[in-house]
């Protein structure tokens, strides 16, 4: 995982749109990238619709949000449809940059193992990761990246 300081990994994936995105379209602004299991779950909703709620602070700041999942972008933009997310969302459905994030981890729920992300949140400022969060929960989440993003 990379860590405070570190160079953000680069990245180029689909968006809910078919569009290709990359980190380096980005370049001067603030990301924050953030990292969820499966759109349209219970957490990831909440988690997203957080988000959203706050989308206009965000905005304020600068900051430009964009969701990472391995879901494929056809359930990526009815997730956006279906709670008007105003943000980005993309696809990693070959988990390549949750292997980069370091968020792609071995998991356990009821006696089975398998792999699966971690929810994680990064800032990015500058082309480097200048906040992270690891096995975060939902509840205040949002507000405490926005805090960050202000005391940027």
């Amino acid at each position: 995982m990379p860590q405070v300081g570190d160079k953000a990994p680069e990245f180029e994936l689909l968006d809910q749109d078919g569009n290709t995105v990359k980190l380096s379209d980005f370049a001067g602004k603030t990301v924050v990238l953030y990292f969820y299991p499966k759109a349209d779950t219970p957490g990831c909703t909440t988690q997203a619709c957080s988000i959203r709620d706050r989308s206009g602070e965000y905005a304020e700041r600068g900051a430009v949000v964009l969701g990472a999942s391995p879901d494929e972008p056809k359930a990526l933009r009815k997730f956006a449809d279906k709670y008007d997310l105003p943000f980005t969302l993309v696809s990693d459905p070959d988990h390549s940059l949750s292997e980069a994030y370091g968020v792609w981890i071995e998991k356990q729920n009821y006696g089975r193992t398998y792999m699966g992300i971690i929810r994680s949140t990064f800032i990015i400022d500058g082309g480097k990761i200048a906040k992270a969060w690891n096995g975060v929960k939902v509840d205040g989440h949002a507000e405490k990246v926005l805090e960050a993003v202000k005391a940027l």
